[in-house]
């Protein structure tokens, strides 16, 4: 993994551990995605300048890569050029030109060779920066199709976020009034009533009772005095007073 992937990787799990923070402690949702808007906003633009950077790298690899090609082109051009020339040198009989012309031509062989070489060298590693970059634009696009799904659905997430609150306290409330039930309250005040009712009702039994009583003891005492108004008569020579028998009528001869 280059640093440039490390990085990106970075900016990823950080961007996922603001987004849960912000969940955790969110109080107002359009604030809270508001602000988590602007941190992925912030987050892919880090992202977006390592990858810029990674480019950059890859770019700049390419360059010393088609100029070690062109190197070795014109370092192969030179040799040929310098070879060609001691050919003519030995050609004319000018043995010593002809040998530092040939020595000119290993020279730009060697150079040739080295260029060849460091191109060799480079192309598996430019292969491999051009897959990251791809990975990481492919990471990137698939960053800003997030951010612009998150602005899309603001509005639904907030309602719903808020919708949710609402449920929230509405079971609270019920959960309140599961633990104090007020039928329970009413029966209770029901039973209240009910007892004083008794009582008053026994209160009105009791009342009946001594009035019928007194009544009674009423109706005695008429007796007694009844009793001795006539034991009075008797003692004074008189008869105790008769009730006088009702008359009857017969009843009416049936004719035979």
């Amino acid at each position: 993994m280059t640093e440039k992937q490390s990085i990106f990787g970075r900016i990823a799990q950080l961007t996922r551990a603001n987004v849960n923070a912000l969940l955790d402690q969110a109080e107002d949702p359009a604030k809270m995605i508001d602000q988590l808007v602007r941190d992925y906003t912030n987050s892919i633009a880090d992202a977006e300048q390592a990858v810029a950077q990674t480019i950059g790298n890859l770019r700049l690899a390419e360059q010393d890569y088609n100029e070690d090609v062109t190197a070795s082109r014109d370092w192969g051009t030179k040799a040929l050029a310098a070879s060609s020339r001691a050919d003519q040198y030995r050609a004319a009989g000018d043995g010593p030109n002809a040998d530092k012309f040939d020595a000119l031509a290993k020279v730009a062989l060697g150079k040739q060779i080295t260029a060849e070489r460091e191109a060799r060298e480079a192309e598996p590693l430019i292969a491999s920066q051009r897959e990251t970059v791809e990975k990481l634009k492919v990471g990137l696009t698939a960053m800003k199709e997030k951010l612009g799904q998150v602005k899309s659905r603001r509005d639904t997430l907030v309602a719903r976020q808020r919708s949710a609150q609402a449920q929230q306290k509405v079971q609270q409330a019920i959960g309140s009034i599961n633990v104090l039930d007020p039928t329970s309250e009413l029966s209770r005040f029901e039973d209240k009533v009910r007892r004083e009712e008794a009582l008053a009702q026994g209160q009105a039994e009791i009342a009946a009772s001594s009035l019928d009583a007194q009544f009674a003891e009423l109706e005695a005492s008429g007796e007694q005095i009844e009793v001795e108004a006539r034991l009075a008569a008797l003692k004074s020579g008189g008869s105790a007073p008769q009730i006088a028998p009702t008359a009857v009528t017969p009843p009416a001869q049936i004719e035979a």
